[in-house]
């Protein structure tokens, strides 16, 4: 029975290793964050950073070996899956809890039709017989835009695009109607126009069932349109954690503030150049004794190098991992800066250049 007062997902310190032979990978690191139900948390952040491997954990789909689930909890309707036997998290995955997968090129298996790829979730978690379950496979290939679903259910996965793989996906994910749907970048492959069908699709869905969401994503356009409240990771880590609404208004980490000054704004003047993040993500096999992005942070001192933040409160319902409270005027400042230095840079460049063509 739902526990109303809970949240339908409460991870708590989630921590995720891998053994390879240069070392351990901390792929996770105490991560924690809630999902309340017929809500939709966004998880964004670069390549890297540990958004799949969470939502593995949750899944229990962590392949050990080399990974494992060192520590912390998953508790799903107040219970924790982390002491699930594999036969009863067989019962909750793909009917209480389901999961898109971010590449639907290994997702399906090549040498089974579709339609008996959708139908068996269908006839093991919802009781229904082959006629049911092959018409609400129909039913959900048409809900995604695959026409002629009927016939396609006989086809083998390398008959469809890439495109079309990742629609079978999401049906396949939306087909029990769970209570928990984790989506790791579903419209990745697709065009703008099924793009935008999917997400009003996932939206439908959570208005209709009451389905929550966690959505994956490095598209923050899409997270601004999709998603209630953002968690923010990085190396790993969650570094900021907000509604979406706020996120955007004030951002606090300046890994955060890094991202939305690299996309394209439509309030901004013609012209304007984007401000990428220098620098590259950490090696996961070094030992955290600093602020992971330290080296590539436009606001860092002496004490990031020596202390790892905690993520802590920076104002009500909003936690951010930096040490330091950064100002709007400081972040312009720093723009300004940066902006400069890349003009010198590329004014000596241009320098170095004629010189050598004079001396030529």
């Amino acid at each position: 029975m739902a526990k109303e007062n809970t949240p339908l997902l409460d991870v708590r310190n989630l921590q995720v290793q891998f053994k390879t032979q240069d070392g351990i990978i901390n792929a996770v690191n105490n991560v924690s964050f809630t999902v309340n139900r017929g809500e939709t948390l966004g998880i964004v952040g670069e390549s890297g950073s540990g958004k799949s491997v969470t939502s593995l954990a949750i899944m229990r789909l962590i392949p050990a070996p080399p990974g494992k689930i060192a520590g912390g909890q998953i508790l799903f309707d107040g219970e924790d899956l982390v002491d699930y036997s594999e036969a009863e998290m067989r019962k909750i995955r793909g009917n209480r809890i389901s999961m898109i997968f971010q590449d639907p090129m290994t997702s399906l298996n090549p040498v089974l039709r579709i339609g008996r790829q959708m139908t068996e979730s269908l006839q093991l978690h919802m009781n229904m017989n082959a006629k049911q379950a092959r018409d609400r496979a129909a039913e959900l290939l048409a809900m995604v835009g695959i026409p002629a679903p009927d016939k396609r259910l006989d086809d083998y996965p390398h008959q469809f695009s890439g495109g079309m793989r990742q629609r079978v996906m999401i049906a396949m994910g939306l087909s029990c109607n769970p209570e928990l749907l984790i989506a790791d970048e579903p419209t990745t492959a697709l065009d703008v126009t099924i793009q935008a069908q999917i997400l009003e699709l996932l939206n439908r869905l959570k208005d209709e069932t009451g389905t929550a969401i966690i959505f994956i994503t490095h598209d923050l356009g899409v997270v601004a349109g999709m998603t209630d409240r953002v968690m923010v990771m990085y190396a790993g880590r969650a570094v900021e954690q907000t509604s979406t609404q706020q996120l955007y208004d004030n951002p606090r980490m300046p890994y955060t503030m890094g991202l939305l000054d690299s996309i394209p704004r439509l309030d901004e003047g013609k012209g304007e150049r984007l401000t990428p993040i220098r620098g590259l993500p950490p090696d996961m096999l070094e030992k955290a004794e600093r602020c992971p992005f330290a080296p590539r942070c436009d606001f860092v001192q002496e004490v990031c190098w020596t202390t790892i933040p905690p993520l802590r409160s920076v104002e009500p319902n909003h936690q951010a991992a930096c040490l330091f409270d950064i100002t709007h005027e400081q972040r312009q400042s720093a723009a300004s800066k940066k902006a400069a230095e890349e003009a010198a840079a590329l004014e000596s460049a241009l320098e170095s250049v004629i010189a050598e063509e004079h001396s030529a």
